[in-house]
């Protein structure tokens, strides 16, 4: 049976399909994040910023490296990431490495990987590794419908199909 998601957890994840559109429509690929802190509270939001040539730079990864900055060990391990899709190998380490608590994602690698197939559009360059297999004790949640049908929309808007 799938966990049960909150309100809260909903309208987070509603936000991440937001930034996700909005990377879309600023010419960038279709992701974004949020990072919620041990209070409830909004810390970080980002959305994907890769169409200016540096690949590295996902949502997942500008969390991690800020709340490596700003927040100490216990309030990254008490804060949770909300993202509208699930973490890729890279985001998935540095996730684990700053020791960020759990994740909740809207669609899981799994499903990008057969939407990508299904509109013929090339495979990832990196392989969609589920999270728990590149950091096996981090507690994850998701997918999340109908939120994954808006994410896989987003997806086939930007591989023009």
């Amino acid at each position: 049976m799938p966990p049960a998601f909150t309100d809260d957890d909903l309208a987070h994840l509603r936000r991440c399909v937001d930034l996700a559109r909005e990377a879309l429509e600023a010419g960038d690929e279709p992701f974004g994040s949020v990072l919620v802190g041990p209070d409830g509270q909004v810390r970080f939001a980002d959305r994907n910023r890769v169409a200016g040539g540096d690949a590295t730079q996902h949502p997942e990864f500008a969390i991690a490296r800020w709340a490596a900055g700003e927040m100490t060990p216990e309030e990254r391990a008490a804060s949770t990431v909300y993202t509208s899709g699930e973490h890729c190998p890279m985001c998935s380490a540095a996730h684990a490495w700053v020791g960020l608590g759990p994740i909740v994602y809207a669609s899981s690698s799994a499903q990008l990987s057969e939407w990508r197939a299904e509109l013929g559009a090339p495979p990832a360059p990196v392989r969609p590794i589920p999270i728990t297999e590149v950091a096996p004790a981090l507690r994850v949640a998701g997918p999340v419908p109908p939120l994954d049908d808006e994410v896989r929309a987003l997806q086939r808007r930007h591989l023009g199909m």
